[in-house]
């Protein structure tokens, strides 16, 4: 059982899209009852301070749209970029991620020219998307939450971003920089955004809550290799 505990431990890490850590003594401070074991299993799924530079080869951005209430249409954006900053100080950790709107994939060039169109992202006018946040709190397990600003299609809202760290690269070679891996969700409503107008009635009736799902995968590389 204890073995088991730990590995869940592990394994819940934290993110991202913005991560922030303390000092493995920070860790066990936190919870003194916590036994040696538990104590080293914490500090390690913590990535180390550091500003850390997001791959767009090896992260995406998914998304879950709500079609016709029941329906669930899915896809990705293939351009992201960004930096996430790891700090001591829950505060200063940060987010800034930007999305290149017009790389959205659907797998069908005819919805993703709708979803480009002016009825949706407007991507002539609202070519990027971006997410800036800044300073995290531990939320249930080893997950983390950050309340940053998403900007899309020429508006902001606060969206809450739900993060877990997945852990460090071990075969990373010496005077390659360390690379760290993240995930990250939040929800929202397409309509906050003014997108979509058509979908609130035909598609989305008196559905009240968020009728988009994001999940975000993240490779990100420190600034300084490793020794």
């Amino acid at each position: 059982m204890i073995f088991k505990r730990l590995f869940n431990l592990f394994a819940m890490g934290v993110l991202l899209f913005t991560i922030c850590v303390a000092p493995s003594t920070k860790v066990a401070a936190a919870d003194p009852s916590a036994q040696p074991a538990q104590k080293i299993a914490v500090a390690q799924a913590l990535p180390a301070p550091g500003t850390y530079k997001i791959d767009p080869d090896h992260s995406f951005a998914y998304f879950g749209a709500r079609h016709h209430v029941v329906g669930l249409v899915r896809g990705r954006f293939d351009k992201v970029a960004g930096t996430i900053t790891a700090s001591q100080d829950l505060a200063a950790c940060s987010v800034d991620v930007a999305i290149d709107v017009s790389s959205i994939n659907t797998q069908i060039s005819e919805r993703d020219e709708d979803l480009r169109s002016p009825v949706y992202f407007d991507v002539k006018r609202f070519p990027t998307m971006t997410y800036h946040g800044r300073g995290i709190r531990r939320v249930a397990g080893g997950s983390w939450m950050m309340d940053g600003s998403l900007t899309m299609h020429g508006v902001t809202r606060v969206v809450p971003l739900t993060f877990t760290f997945n852990g460090a690269f071990s075969d990373v070679k010496p005077g390659r920089p360390a690379r760290m891996a993240f995930h990250g969700s939040a929800g929202l409503k397409r309509a906050d955004f003014g997108m979509g107008a058509r979908d609130n009635l035909e598609e989305l009736g008196g559905l009240m809550t968020t009728d988009v799902e994001i999940e975000i995968d993240v490779e990100a590389d420190a600034n300084s290799p490793t020794q």
